[in-house]
């Protein structure tokens, strides 16, 4: 069977879906991985097929940040541009496939799928497309809004895709010859089936969802066999007590050279060797000291389980990661889901309070980084619940769900 994925974003929007493309590859069917031509050397390194898909949008944003006087609306007329592209490519990509599995972000799936009448997951590592009165919606900053909770992931659901609905609606018009969208959860008459990447340990499933919500756990992407660190890295490891690591992925943000300091001085504070990754436009190499290794990005399964503890952005991904490398994480969220992983990784009491990058000092980061690294009950939580983690196979049961409900 041939089974495109549809995924669009950062790097931490196409690692688990290329780790799913795996398991699929492995129970014996041709994977696609359509997504930014910037990630085809990784879908090739691990001999999945790739096909290109324009509109890089964050990058857009990113550009946008780095120009004064950026007009907003400017940019969202651009977005509105590059989506046109975006669903266009997309069209050309599954026209071949026999099986359909989305990331949401990729913002034609459900429509193409509405379409083409062949078997459709939506998949994606929060739980934002199912409505609960468990728990608000990721994507806001709040930790309970009691009777309001439902009605928060309908409005997300709403306003989410709105930015585009012009552009999808011209789309399904011209190119689909569908009438307007009315919503991208019923599929023939009945809920589209939603994967969720990860575990319910972390996130119990809440009792109010129906069958068409599963949690299947993560879909970890490990580093290849023959892959090598920097024998400096290794060095720096085995020369003194283990690192806290600092990171925050692909965050672009303004004022890098500032969360730098920031970070440099909460090592100092906490009397802490550390290793800076700098990631896509955020931290930078200047003013480190011979206790900070600094390096652009790391495999997280190679390096998360030697560190003595990780600080981060939030983002999905390495929150997972950090879970499963059985380790304490302080997470510093920017944007949508971030704040709500720093939350759910402090009541599984596996960190503490998440710092929000505006309230984010150095003086806050060092007394969370003591805090990590001294506090044995922290640290032994951490160690069980990722021992729990890694003894699950979140790939396998999403395989074994997608092909029992193709066959």
């Amino acid at each position: 069977m041939k089974i495109c994925i549809l995924t669009i974003g950062t790097r931490g929007d196409v690692q688990p879906y290329i780790a799913l493309g795996l398991g699929l590859k492995a129970a014996g069917h041709e994977v696609t991985i359509s997504t930014l031509d910037e990630f085809k050397p990784l879908v090739h390194q691990y001999n999945l097929l790739h096909d290109s898909l324009r509109g890089d949008f964050l990058k857009a944003a990113q550009s946008a940040v780095g120009q004064k006087g950026t007009n907003p609306l400017r940019l969202i007329r651009q977005y509105v541009e590059m989506a046109k592209d975006t669903l266009a490519d997309e069209w050309a990509s599954v026209q071949k496939a026999e099986a359909l599995i989305y990331n949401p972000a990729a913002i034609g799936g459900f429509h193409i799928a509405e379409k083409l009448d062949i078997p459709t997951f939506a998949a994606f590592p929060a739980p934002l497309y199912s409505p609960t009165k468990e728990f608000p919606s990721p994507f806001l900053p709040f930790h309970n809004l009691g009777p309001f909770n439902k009605l928060s992931h309908q409005i997300f659901a709403q306003l989410g895709p709105a930015m585009y609905r012009s552009s999808i609606n011209q789309f399904r018009k011209d190119i689909l010859g569908l009438s307007p969208t009315k919503g991208e959860n019923m599929l023939r008459g009945k809920p589209i089936t939603k994967l969720y990447a990860y575990s319910e340990v972390v996130v119990p499933r809440p009792a109010d969802w129906d069958e068409s919500s599963v949690v299947t756990g993560y879909w970890f992407l490990d580093t290849p066999a023959n892959w090598q660190p920097d024998p400096e890295l290794v060095r720096f490891l085995q020369d003194g007590l283990a690192p806290v690591y600092i990171g925050f992925g692909s965050m672009f943000m303004g004022g890098g050279k500032q969360k730098t300091e920031i970070a440099l001085q909460a090592l100092r504070f906490a009397g802490q060797r550390g290793i800076l990754a700098t990631g896509w436009g955020g931290l930078t190499a200047d003013n480190t000291s011979k206790d900070v290794f600094v390096l652009d990005s790391i495999p997280h399964d190679w390096l998360f389980p030697k560190v003595a503890a990780i600080v981060h952005h939030g983002g999905a991904g390495t929150t997972g990661a950090a879970i499963r490398a059985g380790k304490p994480q302080i997470i510093c969220p920017f944007v949508g889901d971030q704040s709500f992983w720093g939350q759910r990784t402090a009541d599984l009491s596996v960190a503490p309070s998440p710092i929000p990058q505006t309230k984010l000092t150095a003086e806050r980061l060092a007394d969370a980084i003591k805090y990590a690294v001294t506090n044995t009950s922290l640290q032994q939580r951490a160690l069980s619940i990722g021992e729990t983690i890694r003894a699950e196979n979140g790939i396998e049961c999403a395989v074994k769900h997608i092909l029992s409900n193709v066959y």
